[in-house]
């Protein structure tokens, strides 16, 4: 794998199942660039949080390969996953479940300190590092499980469908926060979702992924600056391409 690229699948299959049994995608070509925000798109059950999974190395394809590039920087981690939901600890503040995955990363405990101090005021949350999750909202509950990603210092950001779970004005509040902070870290992230306005919002490129088992059928670069409005010409009509596409090979036209 070359030297600019911070992910790349060729030819993966992944099943599920135990043996695996159940192949959920089928040959997988994908590369993902330092720097780039990808978005994988498609229905529900297609296979977005699998392949997820199996890039943060939860499972193994029975076909073809997924490679990420060596971490040669100590104290950081190859991948860093925020789920839909914050996953949080209830008895541990707020402080100490950023630090979660700062363990067992031989850091000296100033920088620890110091990496959480970085990661809550990217999210917001500078002064709310003694507080417990039960304090929190949603909200800023899913801006801790950032933060907590974002100390790690990650090579690729996996982010499994994070605001879903969310109110409609917080979730697009939390989009911007998110572009913000990616914008200012320069971070690597591959974002799941089935929301068309949260993907062509948020994406330098989308990947739709279709049929049974699934695989790339179609890319989409969404042509405007960031930050984008729902109502942007272009939005509206990349935004309404990509639910045609979507309806053709749902339905069995596109394939």
């Amino acid at each position: 794998m070359d030297r600019v690229v911070s992910l790349e699948i060729s030819g993966a299959s992944i099943a599920v199942g135990d043996p695996p049994g159940h192949t959920i995608l089928r040959s997988l070509d994908l590369r993902v660039a330092p720097g780039e925000f990808v978005v994988l798109f498609g229905t529900s059950g297609v296979g977005k949080s699998t392949l997820l999974r199996a890039v943060a190395g939860l499972l193994t394809p029975i076909a073809g390969e997924i490679s990420l590039p060596s971490v040669e920087e100590a104290g950081r981690r190859r991948t860093a996953m925020v789920f839909q939901d914050a996953r949080l600890f209830p008895w541990r503040t707020v402080r100490r479940n950023v630090a979660l995955g700062l363990e067992g990363l031989r850091l000296p405990r100033e920088e620890c300190e110091r990496r959480i101090d970085d990661a809550l005021a990217l999210v917001g949350l500078g002064e709310y590092g003694h507080r417990r999750p039960h304090a929190l909202s949603g909200g800023q509950q899913q801006r801790v499980g950032i933060a907590r990603a974002l100390a790690v210092h990650p090579t690729l950001l996996l982010m499994d469908e994070p605001f879903s779970a969310l109110d409609a004005i917080t979730r697009r509040a939390l989009q911007d926060e998110l572009r913000r902070i990616w914008q200012q870290t320069g971070s690597t992230v591959l974002f799941v979702t089935h929301d068309v306005e949260e993907a062509v919002l948020l994406a330098d490129r989308i990947v739709l992924l279709a049929g049974s088992p699934a695989t790339a059928v179609e890319e989409y670069r969404p042509g405007t600056e960031r930050p984008r409005r729902l109502t942007d010409p272009e939005t509206t009509t990349l935004c309404n391409r990509i639910r045609a596409d979507l309806y053709a090979y749902h339905s069995g036209d596109g394939l």
